[in-house]
């Protein structure tokens, strides 16, 4: 894969300027650099989604697999099962009839080229499908992504974040040669995560991840692209994102050094040029130096490098209005199970007391999102009950972004009677929306935007008992680590989804409650991304859900 050249502006905003880079077949390619560099606009140029305005990107013959960052599968694929959805991935059916309908056109026509070019081409393509391993590799993703268990159920049953596996394993039995993954890991479990990230590793093809994902960068790259917001340019760095991180600072201290020994030289002449500007006419000498560091002065200016710059981050502040009671939830004898599902849960049973930061943890589909939806009421238990004490008061942040609408603008997104429109507008400049952007519609966000607005809105609500979903989902690595520490401050009560250990261990979770599902190695898998210490609190706690 080769791009030369690449030109990409919007008006005045220069995305692109003359960028260039090169990547062997089996490079695994990690794509990074600020919200906003182009990092998915490169993908949709290398899908043909987007024109550029100079350049060319080569693609040896290639075909394109592409996991987007928001799963959307269309509704006539809803009524699909699994095991179809998943196999339709290598269209080797369909293939096959266009091979035959070739055939019998070269009996009417034998001497015809053309149509010996297609007979060899789609023989080609099936050959890549490699039809005598469909089965085993099929099986063999399904299981090792743990949806064995749900290869004869329809994609309209699944959770979100079954769907976002189940979408994960069709890109990787497509067998492509050029693989585009953004943010792959947002629905991941931890088993699923190390399978994947080992089949990419040792994936035949090219791999291209945008990813905030660090460790699962470190242990699948080889190479990194860093898409520069400052310059608009695009630079290849040999190793892992740890590798890139450790060469791009030596360079910019390097740079950084370079450029203040300029801008100091640059003083010094223009003081200097100045001072000649000002002298008397008869000081001829002093007047004639003038000149010529005035030359030099130009020459220096034009060769003044440029300082990467700050970018803003979100400024969180999450202060409850009010105090809870001592108890703000319990959980009690709690039983559910969807029409013609197994039951999720049986007999749950649990309590918080204020202040806690309360994890919930388990593989995709044991009904984690499903026993936030319950305790916020959005689903009705089977039996048992879900009690909200005293002076609680709940603001709930959803996986899938769906207290969210569309169709409105951000402000309107986050409209509420407790502030004037002054306010609002205060609080929407923390999460990076200035001026006229908040008048823009939901619906034309990208999925970091739509995040940031629904944090807002989650935490406007400044409740005392605080539901996430996910919440490090489509954020980079510095945003993470801002929320996790005002999490980790915050005086109210948390219940959290979360499949990020390392966020986990900043917010200061107090106890967890394992989801177990029907496989104990998968439990065994997520119990060891947790501290022992509080493993011990949990099995403590809650043996009798082991």
């Amino acid at each position: 894969m080769k791009a030369t050249h690449l030109q990409l502006a919007y008006g005045a905003k220069v995305i692109y300027d003359d960028c260039s880079f090169h990547f062997d077949v089996t490079d695994k390619v990690g794509v990074v650099g600020v919200n906003g560099a182009g990092k998915t606009t490169l993908f949709r140029i290398i899908l043909g989604q987007q024109e550029l305005d100079d350049g060319e990107i080569i693609l040896p013959s290639l075909r394109l697999g592409y996991l987007p960052q928001e799963i959307i599968i269309p509704p006539e694929q809803d009524a699909m099962t699994v095991w179809e959805y998943v196999a339709a991935g290598r269209p080797v059916d369909k293939l096959q009839e266009k091979l035959n309908a070739e055939y019998e056109k070269l009996a009417l026509y034998p001497e015809s080229t053309k149509i010996l070019d297609r007979i060899t081409s789609i023989q080609d393509l099936i050959d890549s499908y490699d039809i005598a391993n469909f089965d085993y590799e099929l099986l063999r993703i399904l299981e090792k992504m743990h949806l064995s268990d749900l290869v004869d159920r329809k994609i309209s049953e699944l959770s979100g974040g079954q769907k976002s596996k189940v979408a994960f394993a069709r890109v990787l039995f497509e067998n492509a040669g050029l693989l585009l993954l953004d943010e792959p890991t947002n629905h991941l479990d931890a088993a699923t995560k190390i399978f994947v990230a080992n089949y990419l590793r040792n994936y035949k093809g090219t791999v291209m991840v945008i990813s905030h994902d660090i460790d699962f960068l470190d242990t699948v790259t080889n190479k990194t692209l860093f898409v520069n917001k400052t310059t608009h340019k695009m630079k290849v760095y040999q190793g892992n994102y740890s590798d890139f991180r450790r060469q791009y600072a030596e360079e910019k201290a390097t740079e950084d050094a370079r450029i203040t020994e300029q801008e100091r030289e640059i003083k010094r002449l223009t003081e200097f040029v100045e001072r000649a500007r000002a002298a008397k006419r008869s000081n001829t000498a002093l007047i004639g130096m003038g000149h010529q560091r005035e030359k030099v002065l130009a020459k220096k200016l034009a060769e003044l490098g440029t300082r990467e710059q700050e970018y803003a981050h979100v400024d969180l502040r999450i202060t409850p209005a009010k105090q809870s009671g001592k108890t703000p939830l319990e959980v009690q004898n709690l039983s559910f199970a969807y029409p013609d599902g197994p039951e999720l849960y049986t007999k749950l049973s649990f309590s918080l007391t204020r202040g806690e930061k309360f994890l919930i943890v388990g593989e995709n589909g044991v009904g984690k999102s499903t026993l936030l939806k319950l305790i916020v009421g959005e689903l009705t238990p089977n039996s048992g009950s879900i009690i909200i004490g005293q002076n609680t008061t709940i603001a709930y942040y959803a996986q899938e972004l769906e207290i969210l609408d569309p169709r409105r603008t951000i402000f309107e997104n986050v409209q509420s009677h407790d502030y004037t429109d002054t306010e609002l507008r205060g609080f929407l400049s923390n999460f990076l929306f200035y001026d006229d952007d908040i008048y823009k519609k939901v619906e034309v966000l990208s999925p970091g935007e739509k995040a940031r607005v629904a944090l807002c809105k989650t935490l406007l609500k400044r409740a005392n008992l605080v539901i996430l979903d996910e919440p490090t989902n489509h954020f980079d690595p510095d945003t993470q680590k801002i929320i996790g520490e005002n999490l980790r401050d915050y005086t109210g009560t948390i219940i959290m989804v979360s499949h990020n250990p390392a966020f986990v261990e900043q917010v200061g979770i107090t106890r967890m409650l394992i989801i177990p599902s029907h496989d104990s190695n998968q439990n065994l898998a997520i119990i060891k991304n947790y501290s022992r210490e509080l493993l011990e609190y949990y099995y403590y706690l809650n043996s009798d859900l082991v």
